[in-house]
């Protein structure tokens, strides 16, 4: 029985141990190796290595990504905005002295802001989850930043993605003060809480969060807010989405607009019988077979 007590205490030993190795490699693989920034516009992220896999999202020109891996060649593994995928090395040139500005949000509640790049440096503050800091470089693995109250310090990498918008509005912010109207009226032409069209009330519920819209379906889909999102699975809650019925489009790129709010539904002003501002299902059905992309801001 004592023989048998350690041998079990021993592969009880290993396996927690093995457990921990994969835990730190896993967080290790999460964190940057580098930063760069895109050299073309629309380009795509993909969810693997090949042009023919699906399409997660799309990046402007000049937008700055943490690069993950660089060991696929002709590829890199990227994080933008929380979209984890890869895109073509040749539209993405590594920055070289890792001095750049950018924006970032916190992704975890408790993060440290150090006075060093290393878990041994003294930390200077703590920031939760959704916080937005100013980007100033980055260094081993941790990101160079200036906080809202002016604390500049090193965020590590895996804590913080990379963006493009200074708002500190979070998308479930958004999905917060879209859920506020449900039950308004469906009014053609309208944009206020006495009534909507599907984009005067994406138009208003992004307008309450600093951002400016256009009044109609196609111009927000065309305005260039954001990033494109051509999948459901890659929506994140306060991403825009956009759907094109050809008969009901008028020739136009979008026919209908709406606010995706997580679990696979969207909240918009529908002009339906059972209309105004309801939530739907976006897995199946109508929206699924007319469903265009989302934005995600």
């Amino acid at each position: 029985m004592i023989h048998f007590a350690g041998r079990a205490a021993r592969i009880l030993f290993l396996a927690v141990m093995t457990v921990l190795l994969l835990t730190v490699a896993a967080m290790a693989a999460d964190q940057a190796v580098a930063v760069g920034a895109t050299t073309g516009s629309s380009l795509r992220i993909r969810s693997d290595a090949s042009t023919s896999s699906s399409i997660l999202t799309t990046l402007d020109k000049g937008v700055a990504v943490a690069v993950l891996d660089t060991s696929t060649t002709g590829w890199y593994r990227v994080n933008y905005a929380g979209t984890v995928g890869y895109v073509s090395a040749d539209y993405l040139a590594i920055d070289q002295d890792n001095v750049f500005t950018t924006y970032g949000k916190v992704n975890a509640d408790g993060v440290n802001v150090r006075s060093g790049a290393s878990t041994d440096s003294a930390a200077l503050a703590t920031v939760d989850a959704d916080t937005i800091v100013t980007v100033n470089g980055f260094e081993d693995g941790w990101y160079d930043v200036t906080c809202e109250y002016g604390t500049e310090g090193y965020i590590r990498s895996d804590f913080l993605d990379l963006t493009a918008s200074s708002s500190s509005s979070s998308g479930s912010d958004i999905v917060d003060t879209a859920k506020q109207h449900l039950g308004t009226r469906y009014v053609y032409g309208g944009a206020s809480p006495s009534g909507f069209d599907c984009s005067g009330f994406t138009m208003y519920v992004y307008a309450q969060h600093g951002y400016t819209l256009p009044h109609t379906a196609t111009g927000q889909w065309q305005s260039g807010l954001g990033t494109k999102v051509w999948s459901i699975s890659a929506l994140q809650p306060g991403d825009l989405v956009f759907f094109n019925d050809p008969s009901r489009n008028a020739g136009k790129a979008c026919s209908h607009a709406g606010i995706y709010i997580g679990g696979g539904q969207f909240i918009h002003s529908s002009s339906s019988r059972s209309g105004g501002v309801i939530i739907s299902d976006l897995t199946s059905g109508y929206y699924n077979t007319y469903f265009v992309g989302g934005i995600h801001v």
